[in-house]
């Protein structure tokens, strides 16, 4: 495992490192034991940082994370996130008795006296622009609770706007092989600014795995099934925001991508890594079989300046125009 320095901050991170959205829920049944037992082979395999959220599964993937690294709290690195526990519109979920609250459960949950890394969750352009949330966060790192914080952003412009608070560290944004449009203005602006960037939904949930058929059904209790066309958030979270059918179509165009990368899936990874802003890559997770299928990624031979060319004009006419909702 190699590791990597998030931004200007004293943290060196796991290049590959996992979010843990699939283990708390939203992304059909889990099995805790085989969710304990996947996140012990990440760490046996030099990963050091994991990505959660006070929703995912309502603090429970907190909670194992908690169990899974008792006694390692100074060697593994954690980021949660905050605001989607209440009405994301509203200033109140962003005032310090509320992030307050929201920042000492999460502490509790993950059983830490501070937090490595704290981050807005994907909260609204107009709350970015009032600003008035990073104020609160500088009050939360002078009381000693979180020891960086950054945001999780779903578009450019939002990316940008968290780039002109001194204090953000890091930014979390959707970036995968059908979701390029970050490579354009908000990676070198972040790279200027010492900014780093935690690359999310990097397999476009599922999709390039390349694993799916057309006719393959979620169970109902799945983002894929129930945010499919954005119903219940944006949908850039989902397939990111390519429609499923059309992502299925899409991957039969990258299939040779694996040639000597093992697997669509490590080779979609690497190319994520093979970018020089790109920190860390936090792709989800289930199973053990599913960690180690995607650590492969750093394993395998990185992306020729022509290959990465072909893959940039593929994007640009196959992809970008199908991408659906606001990035």
């Amino acid at each position: 495992m190699k590791y990597r320095q998030l931004g200007n901050t004293d943290l060196k991170i796991s290049e590959l490192s996992f979010g843990t959205w699939a283990i708390g829920g939203s992304w059909g049944q889990i099995n805790d034991r085989e969710s304990l037992k996947a996140l012990e082979i990440a760490m046996e395999n030099g990963v050091n940082f994991f990505d959660t959220a006070d929703v995912y599964g309502n603090g429970h993937s907190e909670e194992l994370l908690a169990k899974a690294t008792k006694g390692r709290e100074d060697e593994i690195y954690i980021a949660t996130k905050f605001c989607r526990g209440g009405d994301i519109h509203s200033p109140d979920t962003y005032s310090i008795d509320q992030v307050r609250a929201y920042c000492e459960n999460s502490l509790k949950r993950l059983g830490r006296e501070r937090l490595d890394l704290y981050q807005i969750h994907c909260p609204p352009l107009d709350i970015l622009k009032d600003g008035k949330v990073f104020q609160v966060l500088d009050q939360l790192q002078a009381e000693g609770k979180i020891r960086h914080y950054g945001v999780s952003v779903e578009t450019v412009e939002e990316g940008l706007l968290c780039l002109e608070h001194s204090n953000v560290r890091a930014l979390q944004v959707i970036f995968n092989l059908f979701r390029q449009k970050p490579l354009e203005e908000l990676f070198p602006r972040a790279s200027e600014k010492g900014v780093g960037i935690i690359a999310r939904v990097p397999l476009a949930s599922g999709l390039l795995t390349g694993k799916f058929t057309n006719e393959h059904m979620f169970e109902k209790d799945d983002h894929r099934h129930f945010n499919r066309n954005g119903e219940s958030f944006n949908v850039g979270e989902t397939f990111g925001g390519i429609s499923f059918e059309k992502g299925v179509d899409l991957v039969q165009d990258l299939l040779w991508i694996e040639q000597g990368r093992k697997h669509v899936s490590s080779a979609a990874l690497r190319w994520i890594l093979d970018q020089d802003a790109v920190t860390t890559v936090i792709p989800g997770f289930k199973t053990a079989e599913q960690v180690q299928k995607n650590l492969e990624a750093v394993h395998v031979p990185p992306f020729t300046v022509e290959e990465q060319q072909k893959l940039l004009t593929f994007y640009q006419t196959k992809v970008e125009k199908h991408i659906r909702g606001p990035y």
